[in-house]
């Protein structure tokens, strides 16, 4: 079964020769922009893959020199493909890790010892704990140390990578804010392991691993970018549409302190892998025109006279055989004999992909229209990852089809529960208590002993313990209301409102399992069920491995 199905709808938009040129001059022709050697693998999986191969195969070549295999590992989502392939490949080919030394890249500060929410431990949930590696060669920064230690403490472990020769392998994922580990807007060439402030968004993007922006560490101890830099090779990885214009800037702009990851261009052996989503900005891809010739289609020249517009300033219809010489898109005039027959086209598409009626419209003409008349009504089905998405992602379609009399149903995928604050479970817990109260007399002796019991457990709840089974039940019921409530509001039946609950999302963790036959099958049972006209699935892509991504690729596989 494919589960990475999602992925298609950028393949779907991009020739192979703009990733994948088939010689050496293609390829310099190509990457003329790149300052970086890039490699665009179709998915995050495949790009991984790869790079496991290359880190088992300098491996087994060190442990046949007899030597270590020192290695710098990031913690995050960039990397955790490359650890499942080099655990497969220990588990099932004999690749052993008795001669791999491992340095954790950061570790969040301040941490309680054996935080669960700490990078140390991603690391080992994601290949430590999995492999033979002798536990006397893994180090990671020490998150309890005391303040006034810190700086000779990194001074230690910088001469600690050094003692086993350096580092062979760095392996990096791209921040939010271009930072490589957590080397931050602004951090120097020549800065080494130390203690460092987070910028706001690099703690906005760890407190999902920490539930909240309040119990995330608003520190770090990272390698420096002189400590990354003196690795023998380096990987960049970032996967999805949200790393795509840190990429850009980190391989086509100059190298700037802005985004701490361009100082790998200073490399002479640093190799950036990203999807075709990650990619989506670099010229190759976004404008390709600009660097070959193109194989031209409609989207393609679409995306070229969109793009021209906003370089002019200059509405389609205005455009001139001028303006297309000018910047590179001869090749589009010589196609249609003149800017005007150009223009008309694209313009006329373009008008013909807005319609207020989503639905189709009924009894007209739908030769132009985005989408069918018939038939009408049509039963619609909204695939949601949370119980929020739906509205969030397309409230004001959802209206429409109510109002134009379609048959909707929305299928909430998940059941959102870790989204949920304790103080709002203990606040609906008062609700329940006070229902039993008032109406029952109190005599409900489970309500009775679940707010006792749920009550105690939050009061001693500490950073990083996992909800019970029952208080992200509750969580998920808040949910649900929710979700409930925004139906009611857009005319929906409640009988309509289908909360699917996917085994994957059901972990209680931020990390969620991969998806499985029973996620497509839960999905495919509802398809079953209502048998729809139109399905739409709302979410936001940009993470390969979120939720949203997960629940796009259940429905594609379903």
């Amino acid at each position: 079964m494919k589960t990475n199905l999602s992925s298609q709808i950028t393949l779907n938009r991009v020739s192979p020769r703009y990733y994948r040129p088939e010689n050496a001059f293609e390829r310099s022709v190509l990457t003329r922009l790149e300052k970086i050697p890039t490699d665009i693998y179709e998915s995050a999986e495949e790009g991984a893959n790869q790079i496991a191969l290359d880190i088992a195969q300098l491996i087994r070549d060190k442990q046949k020199a007899g030597r270590f295999c020192v290695l710098a590992l990031a913690g995050g989502n960039s990397p955790r493909n490359v650890y499942a392939d080099l655990v497969r490949m220990h588990q099932e080919e004999g690749l052993s890790f008795r001669n791999v030394v491992i340095f954790n890249l950061y570790e969040y500060y301040p941490l309680a010892p054996n935080a669960i929410n700490s990078n140390f431990n991603a690391l080992k949930e994601m290949l430590i704990d999995h492999v033979d590696i002798d536990k006397q060669n893994v180090f990671t920064p020490d998150s309890t140390i005391a303040k006034d230690a810190i700086f000779e403490y990194c001074r230690l472990y910088e001469q600690r990578i050094e003692s086993f020769g350096g580092l062979d392998i760095a392996l990096l994922g791209i921040g939010r804010v271009g930072n490589i580990g957590f080397n931050e807007p602004g951090s120097r060439l020549n800065s080494t392991t130390r203690l460092i402030l987070l910028d706001n968004d690099s703690r906005n993007e760890a407190s999902k691993m920490f539930g909240s922006i309040e119990n995330t560490p608003i520190s770090s101890i990272t390698m420096g970018v002189a400590t990354i830099l003196s690795a023998k090779k380096i990987y960049l990885l970032a996967w999805g549409e949200e790393k795509a214009q840190k990429v850009k800037e980190c391989v086509e702009g100059p190298v700037t302190d802005t985004i701490p990851a361009s100082y790998l261009q200073t490399h002479n052996n640093a190799h950036v892998a990203i999807d075709l989503s990650a990619a989506a900005n670099l010229t190759r891809i976004q404008r390709p025109w600009l660097v070959t010739s193109c194989e031209w289609n409609d989207k393609l020249i679409r995306s070229a006279i969109v793009w021209l517009c906003q370089l002019t300033g200059k509405p389609i219809l205005k455009l001139t055989n001028k303006d297309y010489n000018e910047n590179g898109l001869s090749e589009l005039l010589a196609l249609f004999g003149s800017a005007y027959n150009v223009n008309i086209k694209i313009f006329n598409d373009l008008q013909h992909t807005i319609t207020g009626w989503p639905g189709g419209k009924p009894n007209a003409d739908d030769t132009y229209r985005p989408e069918r008349a018939k038939p009408y009504p049509k039963r619609v089905v909204v695939f949601s990852p949370h119980p929020d998405d739906d509205v969030i992602s397309m409230g004001g379609t959802i209206r429409r089809l109510v109002e134009q009399k379609h048959d909707v149903h929305v299928a909430y995928e998940t059941s959102g529960n870790i989204a949920v604050g304790d103080e709002e479970v203990i606040r609906f817990l008062h609700f329940i208590n006070g229902f039993n109260q008032i109406f029952n007399n109190s005599e409900d002796q489970v309500i009775n002993d679940k707010y006792t019991e749920i009550r105690k457990y939050l009061k001693e709840k500490k950073d990083g313990d996992m909800d019970t089974r029952d208080i992200l039940t509750i969580k998920g019921l808040i949910r649900r209301g929710e979700a409930r409530t925004a139906c009611t509001y857009n005319n929906i039946p409640l009988d309509h409102c289908h909360f699917l609950d996917l085994p994957f999302y059901e972990t209680g963790k931020i990390q969620k399992n991969p998806i499985s036959e029973a996620d497509v099958e839960i999905v495919r049972n509802l398809l079953r069920e209502v048998k729809p006209h139109q399905i739409f699935v709302a979410g936001d892509l940009a993470d390969p491995h979120g939720t949203h991504r997960v629940c796009t690729d259940a429905v594609f596989a379903a």
